[in-house]
């Protein structure tokens, strides 16, 4: 198995340059929502552009860009942030999986499942904090923040996330404000997939004016940005979101976690082929953000459609690309005899 080869900076401070549910159901479902068949009519209620029905996957339309073709000027370095947090084996959980206000299927994310994620290597724990229709700004505190203790016993790291819906603005930045407060939590990502805001060149705007607000009010903690992975906005479903703000965004994320579940695509278009998929989603971002080096966190899944073959060529690719570190969506549904595959994703300067 080919071990996941870290850059120099990764292993300490790194320099940054630049500086569905699609609605916000389950994210197990977010990426299954996109993948199309030619019966399969995508956005018909959007009103900025007429209902489309989308083309089958196919791999010949686009030419996928790479870091080793001709792009804009390159954004200038601003800041240095720790991405430490980011790096090496990752896990997620999400409120559907630890909170009882909206987990329904099964036990609950604990505090015996937090041991289970060190025994089986995890470094670092992405966990959703709120929702946009929870009652709170942070879901549940009284069972969230002893599951975060527990991690930082371990060892592990916290990288709190949230998705906005750009509907509300200010509750969208104040959830995010106030998950990066949480005690515990080391870092904040921003899960940008919500299609609820139907006019696309406000959501857009939204989007910017949210990112700038938000790296504007926390200068030294370092954000990540989860976008739809760019094979689906380029080639897949271009009208899935149109003109997406991939540079008026950049300067204001320290780190990029494409959700590349390549679990979700058909064979036929060869991107259910894992290397494939990691790579080229990888290659497109560098480049729509004209960023040949920003740091990346790959996530691949969802886990229990991934094989370990599906595994290895996931690694292989981010080994390529030299990646900060990778994942697979999500804890629940990872196969305990799966963690052993993952293990070169792990960052070995970290505990």
């Amino acid at each position: 198995m080919v071990a996941l080869s870290f850059a120099p900076a990764v292993l300490g401070l790194l320099v940054v340059r630049g500086t569905g549910e699609a609605d916000v159901v389950d994210p197990r479902r977010a990426a299954a929502a996109v993948e199309l068949t030619t019966t399969t009519t995508v956005l018909a209620e959007t009103t900025t552009a007429p209902p489309t029905t989308a083309a089958p996957e196919t791999t010949t339309t686009t030419a996928a860009p790479t870091t080793t073709t001709t792009t804009p000027p390159v954004l200038q370095a601003a800041a240095a942030r720790d991405l430490t947090v980011y790096s090496g084996l990752g896990t997620w959980i999400d409120v559907y999986d630890w909170s009882l206000t909206f987990g329904k299927d099964g036990p609950l994310v604990d505090l015996a499942d937090i041991d289970r994620m060190a025994a089986s290597g995890v470094q670092t724990l992405y966990v959703q904090t709120s929702k946009w229709d929870a009652p709170t700004d942070v879901l549940e505190p009284e069972r969230l923040l002893p599951m975060i203790a527990r991690a930082k016993q371990h060892g592990i790291a916290v990288v709190a996330w949230y998705l906005p819906t750009f509907e509300d603005p200010r509750t969208d930045i104040h959830r995010l404000m106030e998950a990066a407060r949480i005690p515990g939590v080391d870092a904040l990502a921003v899960d940008i997939e919500s299609l609820k805001l139907k006019d696309v060149p406000e959501r857009n705007r939204r989007l910017v004016e949210l990112s700038a607000n938000l790296r504007a009010a926390l200068p030294n903690v370092a954000l990540g940005g989860i976008p739809y992975p760019p094979v689906v906005t380029d080639v897949i479903n271009p009208n899935l979101w149109p003109d997406f703000p991939w540079r008026e965004i950049a300067p204001h994320y320290d780190i990029w976690l494409p959700m590349s579940y390549q679990s979700d695509r058909k064979p036929e278009s060869g991107y259910r082929d894992g290397y494939r998929y990691t790579a080229e989603n990888i290659d497109r971002l560098r480049a729509r953000l004209g960023l040949p080096d920003a740091p990346v966190h790959t996530i691949g899944g969802i886990a229990d459609r991934t094989s370990p073959q599906d595994v290895a060529d996931i690694i292989r690719a981010a080994s390529e690309r030299r990646v900060v570190g990778g994942s697979l969506y999500d804890w629940k549904t990872t196969a305990p005899g799966l963690w052993p595959h993952l293990h070169p994703l792990r960052n070995p300067a970290r505990r």
